[in-house]
């Protein structure tokens, strides 16, 4: 962290922040709270946050306000000045009552306070009142559809990145699960949002964005949306909603590029009517909805998308199963996630895509076998008679792959679905996609985490040090860290990822699968597992 210059005399540093455009330069300790330091005003109403090591903190600020399955208006005004130095509420979800030591002590979950009124923002900024406006990077969570919050892990903090990049950060909370995503539009017409009230959120996020940011030191022209898991499916969605068209400008998906379509109306209506089933209302009763308790339609929502899915397995329907997510409703969703008309509408939108390389893998501890006698046995089950030939392309795609464990763990569901939208949205045209595959290993625990699911995080953000029991905390992973940080802002800020910490980074289109591979020496390889997939695939 670098020491702040005193460069102030003291009179100057006696004056109020408000006059002297708000900027901490030369403030001598962590932490300056209190009237007058770190207001901004919003359409709402005035915010004060508080200034940390010079970045200008708010939190749990009101973006939008909603109705339980209505879409989201804007916020109620408030005279004088709010508070906003600590997080707002989670939306509401399942408890957790348990956890597995050896995989929660890397992630170091803040699980926050629940509340159905959660639809508030954070914001962290190098400066603000000024006329300089910086380009903006808006994070949506990860958890799917049904879970998290913008709280909920330490690599989420956006001091270190606003930094970094001088630009400014701000992440979402909004409705999730049951609450965001059930699709009420058979009773009536005031339910013509419900089915994606929770994307409508980050849409009103957005527009809160557009509207106030520039107070905060941002660029409401330069806004960059990015997201890793259910966030990177949300960053896709939308890049589907023309709701959204002219609110952002450029996209990052992170291990998130699982959506191929949208759920359709007939599914969706199945789980409204499977929830009034269980808990014997009728279909004139299902105003009832929007008031019992969060628990009780928790637990009905729960049986009724089980059973959903158990008659769809009945029919024999290919399905993956219906679960919270975005609905196909014609109105903030209309088309289909691989149309024609979908990708049009995000066709002049610069795409960073890309995965780790292990994902999932490392969460099996059935995947840490110790001799390659015990790799083959556990893949032949999976590969069958492809197992030697399976083997051999692992080794040709990563020939760092040395330990039996590593031809166990890499992932191909996530790279498979990055390389499809990246190869989709790259036959669009006109912006550029670049992509990336995370590939470097913690060394915490023995090693046995290496680059699972969320494991980039801390190095986009260059949040090392929150993050050293995922990290390690030591100096090849600050090095690294650098060096994506740096590329995720030169991509918010100017559409390419480029910059002199890292090799020629080109545009990727299908024909050349140019790669960006994040390790500890860091390369550009073009097709470098084409053969791995394609074996994979097969099966």
């Amino acid at each position: 962290m670098k020491t702040q210059s005193i460069l102030f005399s003291l009179a100057v540093l006696a004056l109020p922040f408000s006059s002297l455009g708000q900027t901490p330069t030369g403030t001598t300790t962590p932490v300056m709270a209190g009237k007058g330091i770190a207001t901004v005003q919003t359409e709402s109403g005035s915010v004060k946050g508080y200034v940390h090591n010079g970045t200008f903190t708010f939190k749990g600020i009101p973006y939008a306000k909603a109705e339980r399955f209505m879409a989201p208006t804007k916020p109620d005004s408030w005279t004088g000045v709010r508070s906003s130095m600590t997080y707002g509420p989670v939306c509401p979800m399942d408890a957790t009552t348990s956890t597995n030591d050896e995989i929660e002590f890397p992630f170091h979950h803040d699980w926050g306070y629940t509340n159905e009124n959660c639809l508030s923002l954070n914001v962290w900024s190098p400066e603000i009142n000024k006329t300089r406006q910086r380009p903006v990077m808006v994070w949506f969570h990860g958890g799917g559809f049904s879970a998290g919050s913008s709280v909920e892990l330490p690599s989420y903090d956006g001091e270190n990145l606003t930094k970094k990049g001088d630009v400014v950060v701000v992440t979402v909370n909004h409705r999730l699960n049951v609450l965001g995503f059930l699709d009420m539009s058979a009773y009536g017409d005031k339910y013509k949002n419900s089915a994606n009230a929770g994307l409508m959120d980050l849409v009103a996020s957005l527009q809160w964005v557009k509207q106030n940011i520039a107070q905060f030191g941002g660029d409401p022209n330069n806004v960059t949306i990015f997201g890793q898991s259910g966030g990177g499916g949300k960053v896709t969605s939308l890049m589907n909603a023309p709701l959204a068209k002219g609110l952002f400008h450029k996209a990052i998906v992170q291990s998130g590029s699982y959506i191929t379509s949208f759920t359709e109306k007939e599914l969706s209506q199945k789980v409204s009517a499977a929830i009034l089933a269980e808990l014997s209302l009728q279909p004139n009763q299902a105003d009832s909805l929007q008031t019992i308790s969060y628990e009780r339609l928790n637990a009905a929502s729960k049986k009724a998308l089980r059973k959903v899915n158990e008659s769809l397995r009945a029919e024999n329907r290919p399905s993956f199963g219906v679960g919270w997510g975005p609905t196909l409703d014609g109105t903030f969703l209309p088309y289909q996630a691989s149309s024609t008309e979908a990708v049009a509408l995000s066709k002049d939108i610069p795409l960073l895509v890309g995965s780790t390389k292990t994902e999932f893998g490392p969460f099996n501890p059935t995947n840490r076998v110790a001799t390659m006698e015990s790799a083959k046995a556990g893949l032949q089950k999976q590969m069958g008679s492809k197992t030697d030939t399976y083997l051999a392309a692992v080794k040709k795609a990563y020939p760092e792959a040395t330990q039996p464990a590593d031809f166990m763990t890499v992932d191909i569901g996530f790279r498979a679905g990055a390389i499809r939208q990246g190869s989709q949205k790259a036959v669009a045209g006109a912006a550029p996609v670049y992509m990336y595959v995370f590939a470097w290993n913690s060394p915490v625990n023995d090693g046995i985490y290496k680059s699972m699911h969320c494991m980039e995080i801390p190095f986009a953000f260059d949040n090392i040090s929150r993050c050293e029991e995922m990290t390690g905390g030591g100096k090849e992973a600050h090095a690294l860290a650098d060096k994506m940080s740096r590329a995720w802002i030169a991509f918010a800020r100017t559409g390419n990822p480029n910059h002199k910490g890292l090799p020629n980074w080109p545009q990727y289109t299908a024909q050349n699968g140019a790669t960006m591979i994040f390790d500890n020496t860091s390369q550009v390889k073009n097709h470098h597992d084409k053969e791995l997939l394609e074996i994979a695939q097969s099966k």
